[in-house]
């Protein structure tokens, strides 16, 4: 049974592509930099390994006895320098699939503009694409790239621009990129490509576009998502607002995180169309329209297993609700503890209920007063065991969604809000007796209303919980120091 290496497996294609994998039968090996991270899966029958594309001794491992090596990461993510990182990484990759004897990598990339001017050069992003996919051909191991535009599924981000966008703005001044034409495809048939193109011959070596049945202007798709979620949508065009403008106002108004969504943005100045009659004659597929593509999208969502912990976008974690985004906002806190992580879980477990939440419980009080004021349950459940959780128990007007013993406790709220909130404690050790406390708040906003509610609310969450944390650092610092003195 031959062999496939997804390497960049927890993003977007790469998470999808290892079931599709296991589907049809190939032996499957998913990488990442982060293990844990592809451990949350719960993917059966998939070997994990943990390496990264810029630390070229951890890729012997991750490509031996690898036949097809899926590359599918970039570096768009960690801002700045990225087109760098990318032709470095790409090097290594190459480098070390030529050493394990892999027979072929197969690469996404992106679609390359047409025309282009002076003024209006092709986006970074999209040059990075372009020359990734040469440095990967420059080695021995045959290259087969496909070039995609905008992806149509939960969780890509073009996607989940046009929900966000649909959502939050039932008004719209658009700037004149909306009318750039693309040809979106949906997730389905990018993953059908990717698995057929592994094993087809005379594709060695050969880069193909892929795209849609329907070539569509921006606009185009934001009115039609519209129809298919089932909301109004006024649309005002305005000679205005560059695309990099543009990807920072975006950027109060949707959730996609602002260093991923500015270079896709950036790369709307121009037509980005596909010329697939060859992949077409290769792979003949009855392509869904977009329609069709935003309705499955939908729908997958609802299908999806639940993850172990969580993920970003789980459909659980936001609440079964297709209007509450993708993305979420976060607020985080940490404290390093001067005691073992046991005293430390200690304290987190035990949070809630007759225990209080350890700083200032009065407000999360109050917060409970106004939530039954609006018909929710507020403080009343408080908890079942006082210094003990399982999965399914309340606290509070929280929900147990997750524990991992003496590592980690995941809350979903039930409260009344304009979205969906997760809270999420991690103990972790550091070595001399000393623990790491880590509290995250999670926000994913339904509409304009939750977005509001976020900034609104973002200086009393950072005082809040970092306050939490402090307190559940010095509550186990006391612990500890009390049952190690001697008697």
């Amino acid at each position: 049974m031959a062999c496939a290496l997804v390497f960049g497996a927890t993003g977007y294609i790469g998470s999808h592509l290892v079931p599709r994998l296991l589907a049809d039968g190939w032996t499957v090996r998913a990488s990442s930099r982060r293990r844990e991270v592809l451990e949350g899966r719960g993917w059966s029958g998939v070997e994990i390994v943990e390496a990264d594309a810029l630390e070229r001794e951890t890729l012997a491992s991750a490509l031996a006895g690898v036949d097809v090596a899926y590359y599918l990461v970039h570096s768009m993510g960690g801002g700045a320098g990225f087109a760098e990182r990318d032709l470095l990484a790409a090097q290594h990759f190459r480098e070390a699939a030529a050493a394990a004897g892999v027979q072929r990598i197969v690469y996404l990339g992106g679609l390359q503009a047409d025309g282009g001017d002076a003024e209006e050069p092709a986006s970074e992003h999209l040059v990075s694409r372009r020359e990734t996919g040469d440095e990967l051909r420059a080695g021995p191991v045959p290259v087969t790239e496909l070039r995609a535009g905008v992806i149509v599924g939960a969780g890509s981000v073009a996607f989940e621009v046009i929900r966000d966008l649909v959502y939050h703005l039932p008004v719209m001044i658009t700037p004149r990129w909306v009318r750039s034409r693309m040809q979106p495809i949906a997730l389905d048939d990018v993953l059908t490509y990717l698995v057929r193109v592994a094993t087809l011959d005379g594709v060695a070596g050969r880069t193909f576009d892929v795209g849609g049945p329907e070539p569509l202007s921006y606009e185009q798709m934001l009115r039609q998502a519209a129809e298919v979620l089932g909301k109004d949508l006024r649309i005002i065009p305005v000679p205005v607002l560059s695309p990099r403008l543009s990807s920072y106002w975006l950027d109060l108004v949707t959730t996609v995180p602002a260093r991923v969504a500015r270079p896709l943005v950036d790369g709307l100045r121009h037509d980005l169309l596909a010329d697939d009659a060859a992949i077409r004659a290769l792979v003949p597929l009855p392509l869904m329209t977009y329609r069709d593509a935003v309705a499955a999208a939908l729908a997958s969502e609802g299908s999806e297993e639940p993850p172990g912990r969580w993920t970003e976008g789980a459909f659980v974690y936001r609440r079964s609700r297709h209007d509450v985004s993708f993305y979420s906002k976060s607020a985080r806190a940490t404290a390093v503890v001067a005691a073992p992580v046991e005293a430390t879980w200690a304290q987190v477990i035990a949070i809630g209920g007759a225990n209080g939440w350890y700083w200032n419980t009065w407000l999360w009080r109050l917060r409970g007063l106004l939530d039954r004021l609006v018909g929710g349950a507020g403080m009343r459940r408080g908890r079942r065991f006082p210094d003990s959780a399982r999965v399914g128990d309340a606290i509070d007007f929280w929900r147990v969604t997750a524990v991992e013993q003496g590592q980690r406790l995941t809350l979903l709220a039930e409260m009344r809000l304009p979205g969906a909130a997760v809270l999420e404690f991690v103990v972790s050790d550091e070595g001399d007796g000393r623990s790491r406390i880590e509290t995250i708040a999670h926000f994913a906003p339904a509409g304009l209303i939750g977005l509001l509610y976020w900034y609104a609310l973002t200086p009393v969450h950072a005082a809040i919980f970092g306050g939490m944390t402090r307190r559940i650092a010095q509550r186990a610092a006391d612990a500890a120091s009390v049952t190690t003195v001697p008697r």
